[in-house]
C-alpha cells in the first residue's frame, strides 16, 4: 500500500486531467447506456406500430447518443493518452534526475541489464497507472452510480440487484481473479529482468561463449527462462479470458436478478414491456465500465513491482552531495591527501590506509605500485565519486567536499584505463569534452593525441562501447578528450596502458608538452621515463610506502627499485 500511495503521488500533479478523462469515459459509457435505451424503446415501440411522431423522440435520441458516444469515446483516449504519456515523462525526468546523483557510488550493486530493466521497462509499465489501474474504477463507480438513479426511477429492488451484481463484478471479480494471478507479474518480471542480463552478458561475451564451448549451455540457459516466460504468459491469458466470462455471467445474472423482480408487476400494469425493455438494455450496458476492472489488479500488482523496484534504487542516499553554499574552485590548484583512508562498502580490508600526498601546483607527480594497490581509488576520490573518511583531501587548502562536484570534474582532465565510448559518432564522443568545439579544435586535438588522420572520420560511428575502434585508438580519442576540455588539472589513471611503447613515449612526450605549466598526476604501473617527474610516491597495499624522486628511489633499493629491475631485465640501468 505504501508504494502505490508513493506512485500516486508522483501523478498528483496531473490529478485534473485524469479526472477530465474519467468524466469523459464516464460519459462516454453514459453516452452508450442512452444509445441502447433509447434504441430499445424505438424497437419496442416501432413493434406496435404507432405514429412516427410516437417514436420520434427516440429517433433523435438514438441520434445523439450514438454521434456523443464516439465523440465523447475519442475525446476521453485522447486526454488519457495524452496523461498518461505526460505521466510517463515525468517518470523517466524523476527516476534520471534522483539516478544521477547515485553514479556510480550506489549503483555498484546493481548489473547493468537489471538497471536497464528497471529504466526501459519498470517505467513503461508506469504508464497503466492511470490509464488502466486508476481510471477505470472511477468511471465504474459514476456509472453505478448512474444506474442505480435511473433504475430507482421504477424499482428500487431493481436498482438494489444491479448494484449488488456491481459490486461483485466490481470488487469481488477483482479480488478472485488478483488471488489466481498472484506472484505471476512479479515472476514474470523476475524473469525478464534475468532475460535482459543474459542478452546483454551473451551479446559482450559472444567470442568468450565461443571460445570455451559454452554457447549451447548458455543458449539453453536463455531458451528456459523464454519458456517458463511463455508458460507464465499462457497462464496469465487464461485468467484474462476467464475475467471476460465472469464478467458476463455477472451481467446475465443482474438481467435475470431484474427481470425477477420486474416481471410480475407487468400485468398489473405497473410496467410496460416497452419500459422493461428499455431498463434491461441499460442493465447490459451499464457493465461495459466494470470489464477492465479485473485486469487492473493484475495491473496494480505490476505497478507495485515495478514501483517497489523503482524505489529500491531513488531510496539509496547519494555518496556526494553538492553542498548548499559550494566555494568556487580555487586559483591554487596544490593538492593535498592527508592521513586519508577509505574502504570500499562490505569490504573489510582499508583500500587506502593513512595516505598523505602533496601534489604541488604545476609540478608533475607520479603514483605507482602492484595492482590492487590502491592507485585508481585516489582517482575516484578526487573526481569525487566516493567521500573522503576519515582524513582529509584539500585543494588549495580548501575540502573537496566544499565544491560542487561538477565544477571540480570540469576543473579536472580524466583519462582512465577503462574509456567508454557511446555509441554515437567519432565526433559526438568528443565534444563530450567541449560541445561546442570547432572542427580545427578537434583535428589539433586528435593531431596531438595521436591521430590526426581521424580528422577524416568525424562522422564515423564508434560502435557499441568503441568496439569499431581498436583498444589503442579508444585510449587517444580519450586523450583528445583530456586536451579538448583543458582542465588545470590532468589526472592520468593508465592512460597510456594499452599503447605499445613507441606510441606511448610520443603520446606521453605530447601530453608533457601540453600540461607543462598544469598540474600532473600520472597512475601507472609501467616504469618508463620517470626522470621527468618531480615527486614519486609508491603504494603497496594501501600505504605509502616509499616517496622522492627516481634517483633517490633506486638509490634506495626498495619496492620502486625492485619494480624498475623486474620492468628492464636487459636494460641497463642509467
Amino acid at each position: 500500500m505504501k508504494t502505490f500511495l508513493r506512485l500516486v503521488g508522483l501523478v498528483r500533479p496531473f490529478f485534473w486531467w485524469m479526472l477530465l478523462a474519467a468524466i469523459a469515459g464516464f460519459a462516454a459509457t453514459g453516452s452508450g447506456i442512452g444509445l441502447l435505451m433509447t434504441s430499445a424503446y424505438i424497437i419496442a415501440k416501432a413493434a406496435l406500430q404507432p405514429p412516427m411522431s410516437a417514436i420520434q423522440l427516440g429517433i433523435v435520441g438514438v441520434r445523439f447518443f450514438g454521434i456523443a458516444r464516439g465523440a465523447l469515446r475519442y475525446a476521453e483516449r485522447l486526454i488519457s493518452h495524452d496523461a498518461t504519456f505526460r505521466i510517463l515523462a515525468r517518470l523517466r525526468l524523476w527516476f534520471y534526475d534522483a539516478l544521477e546523483p547515485l553514479a556510480p557510488a550506489r549503483l555498484h550493486a546493481f548489473r547493468s541489464g537489471d538497471l536497464l530493466q528497471r529504466i526501459v521497462d519498470d517505467i513503461q509499465s508506469l504508464e497503466n497507472i492511470y490509464a488502466r489501474v486508476l481510471g477505470p474504477p472511477i468511471t465504474a463507480l459514476m456509472t453505478s452510480i448512474l444506474i442505480w438513479l435511473l433504475i430507482g426511477v421504477w424499482s428500487a429492488e431493481a436498482a438494489l440487484v444491479t448494484f449488488l451484481f456491481h459490486l461483485a463484478a466490481g470488487i469481488g471479480l477483482p479480488i478472485f481473479t488478483a488471488r489466481l494471478g498472484r506472484g505471476l507479474g512479479t515472476r514474470i518480471s523476475r524473469l525478464r529482468t534475468r532475460q535482459q542480463i543474459q542478452t546483454i552478458d551473451f551479446t559482450q561475451g559472444l567470442g568468450e561463449l565461443k571460445v570455451y564451448g559454452q554457447l549451447d549451455r548458455y543458449l539453453a540457459d536463455m531458451q528456459t527462462d523464454e519458456t517458463e516466460i511463455l508458460k507464465l504468459q499462457k497462464k496469465n491469458a487464461w485468467i484474462e479470458g476467464m475475467q471476460e466470462s465472469l464478467t458476463g455471467i455477472c451481467m446475465n445474472s443482474a438481467v435475470i436478478g431484474v427481470l425477477f423482480i420486474l416481471l410480475p408487476d407487468i400485468p398489473s400494469g405497473q410496467f410496460s414491456g416497452i419500459t422493461l425493455s428499455v431498463i434491461m438494455l441499460a442493465v447490459m450496458a451499464s457493465f461495459e465500465a466494470f470489464a477492465p476492472l479485473p485486469a487492473a489488479a493484475g495491473h496494480l500488482e505490476t505497478d507495485i513491482r515495478a514501483g517497489e523496484r523503482l524505489f529500491e534504487i531513488i531510496d539509496e542516499k547519494p555518496e556526494v552531495v553538492c553542498p548548499t553554499k559550494p566555494l568556487n574552485f580555487p586559483d591554487n590548484h596544490d593538492i593535498r591527501l592527508q592521513n586519508l583512508s577509505f574502504s570500499y562498502p562490505g569490504s573489510r580490508e582499508k583500500t587506502l590506509d593513512s595516505v598523505t600526498i602533496d601534489l604541488q601546483k604545476g609540478r608533475h607527480t607520479a603514483i605507482v605500485g602492484p595492482s590492487g594497490a590502491g592507485k585508481s581509488t585516489i582517482t575516484s576520490l578526487l573526481m569525487r565519486f566516493w567521500n573522503t573518511d576519515p582524513g582529509t583531501l584539500t585543494i588549495g587548502d580548501t575540502d573537496i567536499s566544499l565544491f560542487d562536484p561538477e565544477e571540480l570534474r570540469r576543473n579536472m582532465s580524466l583519462v582512465s584505463q577503462r574509456t567508454y565510448l557511446f555509441g554515437e559518432t567519432v565526433r559526438e564522443n568528443l565534444l563530450l569534452a567541449k560541445p561546442d568545439a570547432s572542427d580545427t579544435e578537434l583535428a589539433e586535438a586528435l593531431q596531438a593525441a595521436g591521430i590526426g588522420h581521424f580528422t577524416s572520420r568525424l562522422e564515423d560511428w564508434a560502435g557499441q562501447h568503441g568496439m569499431q575502434l581498436s583498444g589503442g585508438e579508444r585510449q587517444r580519442i580519450a586523450i583528445a578528450r583530456m586536451i579538448l576540455q583543458n582542465g588545470p588539472i590532468v589526472i592520468l589513471d593508465e592512460a597510456t596502458a594499452s599503447l605499445d611503447m613507441p606510441t606511448d613515449r610520443a603520446i606521453t612526450k605530447t601530453i608533457d608538452a601540453l600540461t607543462e605549466e598544469k598540474t600532473l598526476l600520472t597512475i601507472t604501473h609501467r616504469l618508463h621515463g620517470m626522470e621527468r617527474f618531480d615527486a614519486i610516491y609508491v603504494l603497496d597495499k594501501g600505504k605509502v610506502v616509499e616517496k622522492g624522486t627516481h634517483a633517490e628511489l633506486m638509490l634506495r633499493k626498495g619496492l620502486y627499485k625492485a619494480m624498475w629491475d623486474l620492468q628492464h631485465e636487459n636494460v641497463p640501468t642509467v
